[in-house]
């Protein structure tokens, strides 16, 4: 998540952009595959495929990212994990997560209310409330895991509570093992653990892709990116071309190999596909201009939370659309373009209109609240 208090990097911002795309393009793939649509007289399966089922991989460069992102202004705020400040750690969580989550639960418990296909929760094993309860207190995951697949408007709250439980650990670990020679290696080993976590869970889907351990594996990562970068500086512009070079390849060997990777690595993949987002994170320069010709993508980047939480509503609707217009078979690949453009648009907006404004509002009633307890404190 990105902190309007510190300046922006357009290379982490045009990743973002790209992990966001596609989730989108994957959320619609599912439901209007671009494979049997008329694309595949132009460009090869394979690379649509590619194109519309690596939603779950793009989840996990956004947990990279992430890490990234915490760790490196935690560390510019407070010189260093050990002394971090975790109230105001906790605050600026708050401020930048719950506002947009208690309003997406508003909207989709309305939804429900009204019987709104695809937002109805109407498995025997879930309720509104326990789904709410569950996303609340970031074990949607975990509720998903024990009763089955909720909506898609509530599912894609899983990564949510992926990254929430690692951060409101994230402060009491600096504090404690941030003080000692093991935070390093405790970190790594938990990246290291990334194919093991996932092969071990055999026995449920939907939780070996859910599980915490596997995406806090990915947010560890980007924490020692971080640190990395901390220690060691941004390096020359040919070492980030390098590293630049080296995460696309990787990431394109993720994305279209066709499933040798798989064949060959298994749940290892994982660990190529965290290592790609590490070395694009560690390409990325701290400051620099828009990239020509990606500047759209970057927008994207930058309202990336927003659109992960809206994008549903957008593809909802153009599938009924398209199933009502009879133009969810071969034709269907003419409503990527729109979903993208108006997942982008809504998500700008609710960014621009409430969750900037609401996050800039909190943080600053929080300092203005810590300001005057200090001043009252004898």
């Amino acid at each position: 998540m990105s902190d309007p208090t510190f300046p922006r990097s357009p290379g982490i911002d045009l990743l973002r952009g790209l992990s966001i795309l596609l989730v989108v393009v994957h959320h619609l793939g599912l439901r209007l595959p671009l494979h049997k649509t008329d694309a595949a007289d132009i460009l090869p399966i394979p690379l649509l495929k590619g194109l519309i089922y690596n939603g779950y991989e793009a989840v996990f460069v956004f947990f990279v990212i992430s890490g990234f992102l915490i760790t490196r202004h935690t560390l510019e705020r407070d010189g260093a994990l050990r002394a971090i400040d975790w109230r105001g750690f906790y605050a600026r969580r708050a401020a930048r997560i719950l506002p947009c989550l208690l309003a997406l639960l508003t909207l989709l418990l309305t939804c429900h209310a009204f019987a709104v296909p695809n937002y109805v929760i109407d498995s025997t094993r879930q309720s509104p409330m326990g789904a709410t309860v569950s996303a609340l207190t970031f074990t949607i995951n975990v509720y998903e895991g024990r009763t089955g697949w909720l909506p898609g408007g509530w599912d894609v709250l899983w990564s949510l509570s992926v990254e929430e439980v690692f951060y409101l650990a994230f402060p009491l670990l600096c504090l404690t093992l941030g003080r000692t020679r093991w935070f390093v290696p405790l970190l790594a080993l938990l990246v290291l653990s990334l194919p093991f976590t996932r092969a071990a869970i055999v026995d449920n889907e939907i939780w070996q892709e859910k599980a915490y351990l596997p995406g806090m594996s990915a947010i560890a990562a980007g924490v020692l990116a971080a640190m990395a970068r901390a220690r060691w500086g941004e390096g020359s512009l040919a070492k980030r071309v390098l590293l630049a070079v080296i995460g696309t390849v990787a990431l394109a060997a993720v994305m279209f190999s066709g499933g040798w990777l798989w064949r060959m690595l298994h749940d290892g993949y994982m660990l190529v596909l965290v290592g790609a987002a590490v070395c694009l994170v560690l390409a990325s320069a701290e400051q620099g201009s828009t990239w020509r010709g990606f500047g759209w993508l970057q927008r994207m980047g930058k309202a990336s939370y927003e659109i992960y939480l809206t994008h549903m509503f957008v593809v909802f609707t153009l599938v009924g659309i398209a199933r009502a217009t009879d133009t969810d078979g071969t034709q269907a690949w003419v409503w990527y373009p729109p979903a993208v453009l108006l997942s982008w648009i809504v998500g700008t907006w609710v960014a621009r209109g409430f969750s900037e404004p609401t996050n800039r509002r909190l943080r600053a009633w929080f300092l203005a609240r810590r300001e005057s307890l200090a001043t009252a404190t004898p």
